[in-house]
């Protein structure tokens, strides 16, 4: 049986899975990240997690997922906002020299993209574009099997798309950026400034699951330019189908009948017809598979 590691590296939590031929997890561990402590401890705990995943059985290679700008060539980490200090990190040559092996980084979205395109909702499908929206937002695009990097690897990165010119300035993205207005961050911020309403898009969700008129409204808003969003990658890439994953999409009933609705407005008519947009199947296990994956993907060792 060929097994592979895959490690899905975020702020908050750390996940590290070995992962059969298939696309199965064979076993797991999860730690926290406490990303503050910066990348040498971090690095010591991942690799020691590696360690424990793997045992005495025989990989093949180890898949990285972790969050952008990073440069998925030579598996260099430049500087995410979650992951404080790690500038120019050279990630993958530091876990190649414990295990000796191919080691492939790559963006969490775009590995979270392989692993729906292979074996998720996309496995039907030779274009697939992935949306994440959670804490930001976040996009993978899978063509014939393979992540598309782009030129430097900053292809899929949406989240600092302007959909509001001159608008809300979040993080270090643009202003009136996609994340500052479709993230669920967007929606516990948006409505605790109209509405008051504390407690995160978590609360705002169950508001209008019990069919609060304010929490509908500032979701439906939020919506809209996620859907301004989605409409501009159709008309640029015009996948065959949308895959969205993320917390926000953990209210997936709420929030997709109207999202396609919105898209479909944006979109030339006969595009509209084809729209297929689903939620996500691999929900947390994405990151770690499409991670492993990255080594029967690509193919080769960052350099």
């Amino acid at each position: 049986m060929t097994l592979r590691v895959g490690v899905d590296l975020g702020g908050t939590n750390i996940r590290v899975a070995l992962i059969d031929h298939e696309g199965e997890i064979v076993h797991q561990v999860h730690e926290l990240t406490d990303a503050a402590r910066g990348p040498e401890p971090i690095i010591t705990q991942l690799i020691q997690m590696i360690e424990d995943v793997i045992g005495l059985e025989t990989i093949v290679g180890i898949g990285i997922g972790a969050p952008g700008p990073l440069d998925p060539v030579k598996g260099i980490i430049l500087g995410p906002s979650n992951l404080p200090g790690w500038d120019y990190v050279e990630l993958a040559q530091m876990v190649k020299g414990k295990f000796d092996v191919p080691v492939i980084v790559n963006n969490d979205a775009n590995v979270a993209a392989l692993a729906e395109a292979h074996i998720g909702n996309g496995k039907s499908y030779r274009s697939v574009f992935y949306v994440t929206v959670s804490t930001g937002v976040g996009g993978g695009f899978v063509l014939d099997g393979h992540v598309h990097n782009g030129s430097f690897g900053y292809a899929g990165e949406i989240g600092n798309m302007i959909v509001q010119p001159n608008g809300y300035k979040h993080a270090d993205m643009n202003r009136g950026s996609l994340e500052a207005y479709a993230s669920g961050t967007a929606i516990g911020r948006v409505a605790k400034e109209k509405y008051g309403i504390t407690g995160g898009a978590k609360e705002v969700f169950r508001l209008m699951g019990e069919g609060d008129e304010k929490a509908k409204e500032v979701v439906e808003e939020s919506m809209n330019y996620l859907a301004i969003g989605i409409a501009n990658i159709a008309h640029t890439l015009d996948p065959e189908i949308f895959i969205l994953g993320g917390g926000v999409m953990q209210s997936s009933h709420l929030v997709l009948p109207y999202l396609t609705m919105k898209v479909k407005e944006y979109l030339f008519p006969q595009m509209a017809d084809r729209l297929t947009i689903v939620k996500a199947s691999l929900d947390r296990d994405s990151g770690v598979i499409g991670a492993a994956m990255l080594i029967q993907s690509e193919g080769k060792v960052n350099t």
